[in-house]
């Protein structure tokens, strides 16, 4: 079988354009390359083909191949990272309270705006995300909406370990009658070539950060007071039109979620986080959960085991959140810690997640990160 022409502007053509200027030769992207490139070509045909689904391990090239595919369409389209979609999707859901069926019309009102609906970082966590998720995917399809999304993981070991898992077996399923699913599982981790390493992260260092500071800072009005975020009130070392500096403690040890970082990227354009502890370390016991509700229907769950998290996991998530948060809106983010990046966190339940943080904080040491 011949390997499909590149048309200009397409998925493929910018493929090749990369592998010209350097790109590393991996036959996993190019598998990837191919099922976007034959979604590309049905979708401007007018027909409504399967999705894609990319995953992989970190630095496999899954977001940059999904992007050249956004990039190129010519079609209504969205593409955002999966938790800032599920943020929506439950705002949109409470806004369509008292209508009988709020799910169906917020897929309808999906179907009205976009075409091509693109995911980045699929990964499951919360019990009220993989309740919804296989109904909203399917309706969304019926509104010949094309799926196309990237994650660590194949789809029948999301939400591997989750409580009733039973019920995210229909997201499962949708995901998987309505998308093809392709391995993008090649040897090269290409977030660590090619570029030359910039400085973003110090060990032990308490001056550096405040050095860094007065240098982006210089000649801009500088506060050292807290400062409002999302009705929050938060404790700062400084911030200026240049850039926050804060401890890790302001923010990553308050009840901050993703909105607030989300606010926090789109208000700053540096973030320097000092005082960064190890993190995870040996679990603690397990807790028993009696008498659950999920909110949609009541369940008799009985009792449960909780998962063993470290002392300071809550503060990790948070961390984990501020760093996808950096990372998707190319916002440097500088660190002063107590240990070297690979010793921030080597135990703990959040181990898996913090592998794909951990590829994203070494990607940020490089100049290109943060560049247009």
């Amino acid at each position: 079988m011949n390997a499909p022409e590149a048309l200009p502007d397409s998925p493929l053509a910018a493929y090749e354009q990369a592998l010209a200027g350097g790109f590393v030769v991996d036959a996993a992207q190019r598998r990837s390359v191919e099922a976007l490139q034959q979604c590309f070509e049905a979708v401007h045909r007018g027909e409504r083909p399967p999705g894609v689904y990319l995953w992989g391990p970190v630095g496999r090239g899954k977001t940059w191949l999904m992007d050249s595919f956004y990039n190129a369409l010519r079609v209504p389209a969205r593409r955002q990272h999966f938790h800032h979609f599920m943020q929506w999707v439950h705002q949109r859901q409470f806004q369509l309270t008292g209508n009988a069926d709020p799910l169906r019309l917020l897929a309808e009102e999906l179907g009205r705006e976009v075409r091509v609906l693109c995911f980045d970082e699929l990964f499951v966590t919360d019990i009220g995300d993989a309740m919804l998720l296989g109904r909203l995917l399917s309706l969304v399809v019926e509104q010949n909406v094309v799926l196309v999304a990237t994650s660590n993981q194949p789809p029948d070991q999301l939400y591997a370990d989750g409580y009733n898992r039973e019920r995210f077996l229909p997201a499962i399923a949708a995901l998987e009658a309505h998308m093809q699913v392709v391995a993008v599982d090649g040897e090269q981790d290409h977030r660590l070539h090619p570029g030359a390493e910039v400085q973003r992260y110090w060990v032990q260092q308490p001056q550096a950060l405040g050095e860094l500071f007065a240098h982006l800072s210089e000649g801009l009005p500088v506060s050292r007071e807290t400062f409002e975020l999302n009705h929050r009130r938060v404790a700062t070392l400084g911030h200026s039109p240049a850039a926050l500096w804060c401890r890790f403690s302001d923010v990553c040890e308050q009840p901050l979620a993703a909105p607030e970082f989300i606010e926090l990227c789109e208000r700053f354009p540096a973030i320097l986080l000092e005082q960064v502890p190890r993190l995870g370390g040996a679990p603690r016991e397990g807790r028993i959960a009696r008498g659950t509700e999920d909110g949609a229907e009541r369940i008799d769950a009985g009792d449960r085991q909780l998962p063993a998290l470290a002392q300071n996991d809550d503060a990790v998530r948070r961390f984990i959140a501020l760093v996808d948060e950096c990372y998707d809106r190319r916002v440097p983010l500088y660190i002063e810690a107590d240990v070297a990046l690979e010793e921030l966190y080597t135990q703990g339940y959040l181990d898996f997640a913090f592998r794909r943080t951990l590829s994203r904080l070494r990607e940020m040491q490089l100049e290109r990160f943060g560049a247009s």
